[in-house]
């Protein structure tokens, strides 16, 4: 993919398996298995998860997790639906319940891949289940993917697919020294297509430490699809993650509303803590306030105090107050 290449130009998908099954989170859940285009690995999913039941709702919110994660937030999914909305989340390809034991766990050579489960996925939103209005809700890494493939659908579609984009802790820039974002992402892009598969860096273990229950935190989810010590970072994949953050900073032009969410403060990402839950410890919020500038026409960006780098597993009252911004913007939007 060159600098330019959009999202909607990824490869097209391949024959969609058949309806929903039971999820891993039991009773009340469903999940739709998608099958897309072979990759080099060979065999490549996605998986589509909602509450068991027939949608009520005309609009729908989907939701886009981050790297080394995956969908668990069923609070998260108890708020939307208890303002109106059917709740929906994508496990990406070799994400949670998409990883499969031949794949490296959540590498992708290009951010575009993700178009084939995302156009995907609202496709069924819309057209199988007959929602009017979809709102696209990424988280981190996965606030970088939505906001690319947002500004490259709404502007070739001959309707929006996007009526509005929220974004939790969106990942617009690398939270290192000017070497590492200059000099050594330079180095990664001469690197990534000669020895894609070479690890160059892993995610410290302290924040998912103050996350899960295991290790003192609140929250329980599966540490293998989200161990505490990360996934490997591998050239390939940081290379494409820097491409995207370099189309983020030459501006997008994102034809919906757009709410930019972040914490007050950033904390040390590489050190333990005591406020690795109240502050964004994983992402610089001042880069990510300026690059949010330059994603459209209408954006809004908003600090939450307290707030975690995942601004919906913050303790209270920080979790609620970003419920409250977000639902109250969406209702302001009318999306």
């Amino acid at each position: 993919m060159n600098d330019d290449q959009q999202p909607d130009e990824a490869h097209g998908g391949g024959p969609q398996s058949d309806g929903w099954h039971p999820d891993v989170l039991g009773d009340g859940w469903v999940a739709r298995t998608l099958d897309l285009e072979p990759d080099a690995e060979g065999e490549v999913v996605a998986t589509l998860v909602r509450r068991a039941g027939t949608p009520g709702a005309r609009r729908a919110v989907l939701y886009v997790h981050g790297f080394v994660d995956y969908f668990f937030q069923t609070h998260l999914a108890e708020q939307v639906a208890a303002h109106g909305y059917d709740f929906y989340a994508l496990d990406l390809r070799k994400y949670g319940r998409s990883l499969r034991d031949h794949q490296t766990p959540n590498y992708v050579p290009e951010l575009a891949d993700y178009a084939e489960e995302l156009d995907r996925s609202a496709q069924i939103i819309r057209t199988d289940e007959g929602h009017t209005e979809l709102v696209v809700l990424g988280h981190s890494t996965g606030g970088l993917v939505t906001s690319l493939w947002a500004d490259a659908r709404n502007r070739t579609a001959e309707h929006p697919v996007v009526d509005a984009l929220v974004l939790n802790s969106p990942w617009f820039d690398l939270n290192e020294s000017w070497f590492h974002r200059v000099v050594a992402t330079r180095v990664i892009d001469l690197l990534g297509p000669l020895a894609p598969m070479a690890v160059v860096g892993r995610l410290q273990p302290h924040y998912g430490r103050a996350l899960h229950t295991g290790t003192g935190g609140e929250w329980d989810y599966d540490l293998a699809w989200k161990p505490l010590d990360g996934f490997p970072v591998r050239a390939g994949w940081l290379r494409a993650i820097r491409r995207g953050h370099a189309r983020v900073a030459r501006g997008l032009a994102i034809t919906c509303p757009v709410l930019v969410l972040t914490s007050a403060e950033s904390g040390s990402a590489k050190t333990f803590h005591d406020a690795l839950d109240t502050t964004d410890s994983v992402l610089d919020v001042e880069q990510t306030r300026a690059r949010a500038q330059g994603l459209g026409t209408d954006v809004t960006v908003v600090r939450i105090y307290g707030g975690a780098h995942d601004l919906t597993l913050s303790p209270e009252p920080a979790r609620s107050a970003f419920f409250a911004e977000m639902f109250a913007w969406l209702a302001n939007r009318q999306a």
